[in-house]
């Protein structure tokens, strides 16, 4: 079975609710109605539910009646999701004035449904900037316990089986965190992991990655790297960490025994974690392009709750695939 066709199995045994804040948005609807139809998940939409309705006729969509729809400007909690905004901002200035503008915006709607429990997970970003989809995020899910820092994942099955978990890669960060820390790296080490393990269903086997190999070359880049695997070694004394490690290294079993002798993961690797976004970002697009790679993501990573930001690019399979992973994430939640 493929990885996706995987991914979407396990999402229709959890039955998590997903909430799509863009509920007017055209592809949003479409996906929904998609992801009904199969089961991934209980959709919630937020939008004008007669405007909603009106589209669902006009694209001849047949599964909308079975989604939850909520109107941000009238609804039976939007009190209760106010007060819940004051309490939990009170101390940054929010007042129940401010509180009453925000949660009519769909994108603090949707992240205040999942804070008090009435969402599992949150797919967005379709017709808003990754910012926009962030910022209520990390102010009112915030981070999960233990990590400081959000990082986006990316999923990426190459033609070549031999490569990686049977052509399955997991990468980070690609899409969030421009020039982490030694401790953030190692946070996005250990959540991507956990990434691995409830998305892609793989045994994760961490190389963190440099342009040197077990002291081949000296270099502060070298050493926040070096520092980064300590740490995360640390962290999580369960996983298979290594570093650092250079690409060839990492993926390519010849060159791993070469370059590092002995090692369990040098040329075994299937979680790639780069030095910093740039890395990362470049990698991903690379890979999928030239290596006509199939990539998912980015998953977000390192939030209490998942919340995942689509490309405004997106097309409808994207958003019914991000519902998809969204659920399984949820599962994983510890």
């Amino acid at each position: 079975m493929e990885l996706l066709d995987q991914i979407k199995q396990n999402a229709r045994k959890q039955n998590k609710r997903i909430v799509l804040p863009e509920g007017y948005e055209e592809r949003n609807i479409k996906a929904a109605d998609i992801a009904i139809g199969d089961g991934l998940a209980q959709i919630i939409l937020i939008g004008d539910p007669e405007q909603i309705k009106s589209d669902a006729e006009k694209f001849g969509l047949k599964n909308i009646s079975k989604a939850t729809i909520i109107n941000p400007k009238s609804h039976s909690k939007k009190d209760h999701y106010i007060n819940m905004m004051v309490e939990i901002r009170k101390n940054k200035g929010m007042t129940i004035e401010a509180a009453s503008k925000l949660i009519e915006d769909p994108l603090y709607l949707g992240v205040m449904m999942i804070k008090n429990g009435d969402a599992d997970g949150e797919v967005s970003g379709a017709d808003h900037a990754t910012g926009d989809v962030l910022r209520p995020a990390f102010q009112y899910i915030k981070t999960a316990p233990g990590v400081s820092v959000v990082s986006g994942a990316f999923i990426m099955i190459v033609p070549d089986k031999s490569y990686g978990e049977n052509g399955i890669f997991v990468f980070a960060d690609g899409g969030v965190n421009p020039n982490p820390t030694d401790k953030e790296l190692a946070e996005i080490a250990v959540t991507t992991a956990h990434t691995a393990e409830a998305i892609a269903g793989i045994e994760p086997r961490i190389a963190m990655l440099s342009f040197s190999t077990k002291g081949s070359a000296k270099h502060e880049l070298v050493d926040k790297v070096v520092s980064a695997t300590k740490i995360a070694q640390e962290m999580a004394p369960d996983l298979m960490i290594e570093g650092e490690l250079q690409a060839d290294a990492a993926i390519v079993e010849s060159v791993g025994q070469k370059k590092a002798p002995g090692s369990k993961i040098a040329g075994k690797a299937n979680v790639l974690i780069f030095p910093n976004l740039e890395c990362g970002n470049i990698a991903y697009k690379l890979v999928q392009r030239l290596a006509h790679a199939e990539a998912y993501g980015p998953i977000l990573q390192g939030i209490a709750a998942p919340v995942n930001d689509l490309s405004r690019g997106c097309s409808v399979n994207d958003i019914v695939s991000m519902i998809a992973i969204t659920c399984n994430q949820a599962a994983g939640k510890k």
